[in-house]
């Protein structure tokens, strides 16, 4: 009798344990759920640490590891190394969704994909739990590597099975619609998830978002359904944090009251404490933000949150102290993710060193590493010009040609324009040579355009300033003979080119009456032109010039 009580006992105390760590469970996923990773972490460890098999809970201490926008590369690898020694044990398909989930966050796609397809097979495709893992990491806004189409694939496989009553299967679903570029799927699925629970916040949260996507003149749907997340659930800290976002730049007042329910229901952390400081810059209090950012690197020691120093970078660029934004700018780049730097950040990081005397070179040398780092044509363009406006600002027209030359080397697709800026500051820098070889360049590409003549006459002209061997002649005779297709919009061109014609055949042929006939066109053109006239009036041998009215008589 007394081993059946002890029996019992021992039984009521297991059921107890259990019960315990599925209420454990729960409370950790609600964490996630409302995007308190610190607090999730510190229940799923504990879990953990009692009971080191529990996959299920290892699969969500990893979670909330790596599912933080300021999740590092640290965070990532100790991720791996949980998932990894546990599948050194065990063959946990849950487990092996999440290593495929870290793979994906590493670039290692095919891996990822491997470990995705093993996970679903050995489960036979019938588990929920890890057809969700594998539809979120494909499908969540914030994994650039996921595939999108492959998460529909399977979240929806998930929804045809039996018991899946799970809100949170459909909301990744309808992010995996979301970034498929599906918006009508998209809502269609957040509004699945309130079917089965109207209270979930994240659905509605998500089907505003949608809305705020397509620009400020959607606010008021927006609103309502961020408003409606609100009710769902008034702790839902991710809404706030939304709202702080939008009205951070346009409304002041309202992004430091949507700034204290977000702090007041997130976790307090370094990202907290960077906020804090966000809002005195926000609030133009320039000299606090620094002050308070100075503060929170001060507290959080060796590795403070990085975005710190960006944000001091902003606020004593708008002190227009560019020694102190560049120093700042610095540090925020050895320490942030290049991935988190925004182009806007090394814009002004280049634009300030510029302002600091001696600093040019360093500034260039800077601006070719962001152009070499960045991936996209037109952010490249856009450091080059910093460059390429600054020497033209300073008059160093040569500097300014050879930025807006990398301009055209970098661009799959220079434009006439582009050709242009850099061949005309070439002129201007007095590299007549480069000057040639960039409109020589750009008659090959744009054939009919008597600009690029001209300016390959100039600049030969230049070269051969007697004339004598006659390098701008062709040049000069193709501009003239395109330029001709529209006498008002090309009217400097041809007034070029026909005093250049004068002044040859009299100095270098000696032929009066060419002479005469080019000044005859040119005056015909414009008979304001002094110049021409005053010419016109030498080859004559007229002692005054002859008037504009005179040489109107002229047949």
């Amino acid at each position: 009798m007394k081993n059946y009580k002890a029996l019992i006992g021992i039984i009521i105390g297991i059921m107890l344990i259990v019960q315990l760590n599925a209420q454990t469970l729960d409370q950790g996923k609600k964490f996630i759920y409302y995007e308190k990773y610190k607090s999730a972490k510190d229940v799923f460890q504990k879990i953990v640490s009692a009971d080191p098999k529990n996959e299920e809970a290892i699969y969500w201490l990893g979670q909330s590891m790596i599912r933080s926008e300021e999740a590092s590369v640290k965070d990532i690898s100790a991720a791996k190394a949980l998932y990894q020694t546990t599948l050194n044990s065990s063959s946990s398909n849950l487990i092996m969704a999440g290593i495929g989930h870290i793979e994906l966050l590493e670039g290692k796609i095919q891996d990822a994909r491997n470990h995705f397809e093993a996970a679903i097979s050995l489960s036979q495709g019938k588990n929920i739990s890890v057809l969700n893992a594998i539809g979120f990491a494909n499908g969540n806004p914030d994994v650039k590597n996921g595939d999108p189409a492959f998460a529909v694939e399977k979240l929806k496989q998930a929804t045809l099975l039996k018991k899946c009553n799970d809100p949170d299967v459909y909301v990744n679903l309808g992010d995996a619609y979301r970034r498929f570029g599906d918006g009508g799927m998209a809502i269609s699925a957040y509004q699945s998830a309130l079917l089965i629970d109207p209270s979930y916040a994240r659905a509605n949260y998500r089907i505003g978002k949608i809305y705020q996507s397509q620009g400020r003149g959607q606010e008021s749907i927006f609103m309502e359904f961020y408003n409606k997340a609100i009710a769902n659930d008034p702790i839902y800290g991710p809404v706030y944090e939304n709202l702080f976002i939008y009205y951070y730049e346009t409304n002041v007042i309202k992004a430091v009251e949507y700034f204290d329910k977000w702090i007041a229901n997130a976790d307090e952390d370094v990202k907290s404490c960077y906020n804090k400081a966000a809002l005195k810059y926000a609030q133009g209090l320039f000299l606090e933000a620094i002050s308070k950012a100075n503060e929170c690197i001060a507290i959080e020691g060796e590795n403070p949150y990085p975005s710190l120093f960006g944000l001091k970078a902003n606020a004593y660029n708008k002190l227009k102290d560019s020694i102190k934004v560049v120093e700042n700018y610095n540090e925020y780049f050895k320490r942030q993710n290049p991935e988190k730097i925004t182009t806007a950040a090394y814009i002004e990081y280049a634009n300030n060193l510029f302002k600091i005397p001696g600093s040019d070179v360093q500034a260039g040398l800077m601006i070719d590493k962001f152009v070499a780092m960045d991936s996209l044509e037109s952010n490249k363009v856009v450091y080059l010009k910093i460059a390429a406006q600054y020497y033209e600002s300073k008059k160093m027209f040569k500097e300014a040609g050879d930025w807006y030359n990398k301009i055209i080397m970098i661009k799959k697709s220079p434009s006439k324009y582009d050709f242009n800026t850099a061949g005309i500051n070439f002129y201007r820098g007095g590299a007549y040579q480069q000057s040639i070889d960039l409109f020589t360049l750009s008659v090959s590409k744009f054939i009919d355009d008597p600009f690029a003549y001209n300016m390959i006459g100039k600049s030969s002209w230049a070269i051969d300033s007697t004339m004598e061997k006659g390098m701008a002649n062709a040049a000069f005779e193709k501009a003239i003979q395109l330029a001709l297709v529209d006498t008002i919009k090309y009217k400097p061109q041809l007034m070029t080119s026909y005093k250049y014609f004068v002044a040859y055949y009299a100095n270098i042929l000696k032929d009066k009456n060419m002479a005469v006939s080019y000044l005859e066109k040119a005056i015909s053109l414009d008979p304001s032109d002094a110049e021409a006239a005053s010419y016109k009036a030498v080859l004559l041998g007229n002692k005054q010039p002859i008037s504009p009215k005179q040489s109107e008589k002229k047949p």
